[in-house]
């Protein structure tokens, strides 16, 4: 018997609808429903599966999806229409529109039903052309969670609804109506995400001036800035710029305007450290990058023994000069399972600067075991120096400084004791996706980013190795959204997560958006043999094979030994056919060496 009791509860609903579907089956009718019921089967279902939705109907041009997440509605809208970008840049013609809203639903047998579901709907039929509109209800439960940044598209009078619903949009042509058809353009490049608008609450951290007259004491002025950057990361309604980004500017005096337009911030926080003997002087100062004036400026005199209630302080005042909201769960998380040992940190420091110096060989690798090693004997219950001895011998692993026997699993067991000692340590999960990565364990590593993404939802190597993630389980479509943030978060590494997005467009097919990918990966990065490799392989299915062998000349230039075979033998590949894919173009270009 059916139940036909009325229940409601809260849910975010996904309104989506072909755009111009009308005008589509009067042109050509039979290609256009094949071309419909081809995108459900294989895009928009697969993809609300993926998200965890509910698809409550399907209405022929369009679709009403449930969903118990405001956040996996939007992520799962941004994926589907990313999708059907690259569908359109192989003349696929149709477009949708799709809208979201959260707000209270009537459930009558297995249809929906309310407010909630007419706002989603309304929202629908304003949104953008392969573009998602908010309400304003969703936005404030996704700001700062998800891979992209929405626009304020202001305050909509919706069609049957009372008041008007302020809304936030993304992707699309925004510039043309949703009810008239776009200009005639070429279609949007995923390769490199178009710019993305500028939050108010979004920071980067200068590294602090060392003011000791020491240039050993160079890492713990760096040192600093790095905690102070971490602690602001794991604030979710806060972007925050990834360290190598912010350190580009090292050892210089910036305009802090150009800074704020070159990483995409509002704001600047930098300052000075001098330190004598057990007492320090930090200064801060946070300078907005439209204007260059400052927000909030503070000196403290304190002892070495303060130096974490300083940094603390400095992460509050910075959220509170930014009308940031934080989260008691995000509070409970700043500064983590710190030591009470001075000492203890301070060999810490001095370790994980040498760790993350450019130029690591043999010799700096004793450096830091000694450091870290000296930090943990002198606190043992200290998370993150195991972190950092996992990292050196995972790079050991990597680089055969000293062929450390059995280094990789010596890795796995120091990232074991990290995370034993302080499970909300962020860098020790996503370090622990590396090394599962390299046993190819799949399953776990994406646990383990999913998990450092949860702690810290600005952390840009985290969403590029999601991403990478996603193309080896065979899912390159859902890599790229990951990978766009990775690049919005630490825009001076562009150049490597671009590798990897030309690597999701190899698997899914797009070979010309693939080969515009890899060529700009090389541009910026001259002396990488990989991406010419995968370049060569998209070359082949496109039949360039007079590129593709200047590139093999190149390879040879760089690295006379590399093997194709070798190289792609090391992929862990979930779906062979995956890699067959790439060996098929190398064979297409006549390079199978």
């Amino acid at each position: 018997m059916v139940d036909t009791r009325t229940h409601r509860r809260l849910a975010a609903i996904l309104a989506a609808d072909v755009a111009g579907y009308s005008r589509l089956i009067g042109v050509d009718e039979e290609g256009t429903l094949a071309a419909l019921q081809a995108i459900w089967a294989d895009c928009f279902n697969p993809m609300v599966a993926q998200y965890n939705g509910r698809i409550v109907k399907m209405l022929g041009d369009g679709a009403l999806v449930e969903f118990a997440s405001a956040v996996d509605a939007v992520e799962c809208a941004v994926a589907i229409q990313s999708a059907m970008t690259m569908r359109q840049a192989r003349a696929e013609p149709i477009e949708l529109r799709i809208g979201v809203n959260l707000g209270d639903i009537v459930i009558l047998a297995d249809d929906i039903f309310g407010d909630g579901v007419n706002i989603a709907a309304r929202l629908e039929s304003h949104a953008p052309r392969n573009g998602v509109l908010l309400s304003d209800a969703v936005h404030a439960q996704i700001k700062g969670r998800v891979s992209v940044t929405f626009l304020d598209a202001g305050e909509l009078a919706l069609k049957n609804i009372a008041a008007p619903v302020r809304a936030w949009h993304w992707g699309g042509d925004i510039r043309a109506p949703a009810q008239t058809p776009p200009p005639t353009a070429p279609a949007q490049n995923l390769a490199v995400a178009p710019p993305a608008p500028v939050p108010q609450a979004s920071i980067a951290v200068l590294p602090f001036t060392n003011m000791s007259g020491d240039p050993e004491q160079e890492y713990f002025s760096d040192g600093i800035s790095d905690d102070i950057i971490t602690d602001l990361s794991k604030i979710s309604g806060l972007l925050v710029v990834a360290r190598n980004s912010s350190f580009a500017y090292k050892g210089k005096s910036p305009d802090i305007r150009a800074v704020g337009r070159e990483l995409g911030v509002a704001s600047v926080l930098e300052g000075s450290i001098r330190r004598s003997g057990n007492r320090i002087r930090i200064t801060a100062q946070l300078i907005d990058t439209t204007n260059g004036g400052h927000l909030w400026a503070e000196r403290y005199d304190r002892d070495l023994t303060d130096i974490f209630a300083v940094q603390d302080e400095v992460t509050l005042k910075i959220v509170a000069a930014l009308q940031v909201t934080l989260r008691p769960a995000e509070k409970a998380l700043l500064g983590g399972a710190r030591t009470s040992n001075v000492a203890a940190h301070d060999s810490f420091l001095r370790g994980r600067e040498l760790l993350l110096s450019p130029n690591k060989n043999r010799e700096v690798f004793h450096q830091v075991i000694a450091a870290l090693t000296q930090a943990i004997t002198l606190d043992s219950s200290y998370a993150e120096p195991y972190a950092g001895l996992g990292l050196a011998y995972m790079l050991d692993f990597q680089n055969k400084w000293v062929n450390t026997p059995n280094a990789l699993e010596l890795s796995s067991q120091y990232f074991a004791q990290a995370i034993a000692r302080d499970p909300n340590e962020p860098y020790a999960h996503y370090a622990a996706a590396i090394v599962s990565l390299f046993k190819r364990d799949l399953d776990l590593a994406e646990a383990q980013t999913a998990r450092a993404l949860a702690l810290n939802p600005n952390y840009a190597l985290a969403y590029g190795t999601r991403g990478t993630i996603e193309i080896f389980l065979g899912r390159p479509l859902q890599a790229m959204p990951y990978l766009h943030r990775a690049i919005r978060l630490d825009p001076v590494n562009t150049h490597q997560f671009l590798h990897f997005l030309g690597l999701a467009f190899l698997v899914a097919g797009d070979y010309q958006t693939a080969a515009e990918t890899f060529r700009e990966r090389i541009r910026l990065a001259p002396n990488t043999d990989m991406s010419r490799c995968y370049l060569i392989a998209a070359l082949g299915h496109l039949g360039l094979h007079d590129e593709a062998q200047i590139m093999w000349f190149e390879i040879v230039a760089i690295n006379p030994t590399f093997s194709f075979q070798e190289n792609l033998a090391r992929l862990p590949f979930r779906d062979g056919t995956d890699l067959a894919r790439i060996a098929e173009g190398l064979m297409l270009a006549h390079l199978t060496r």
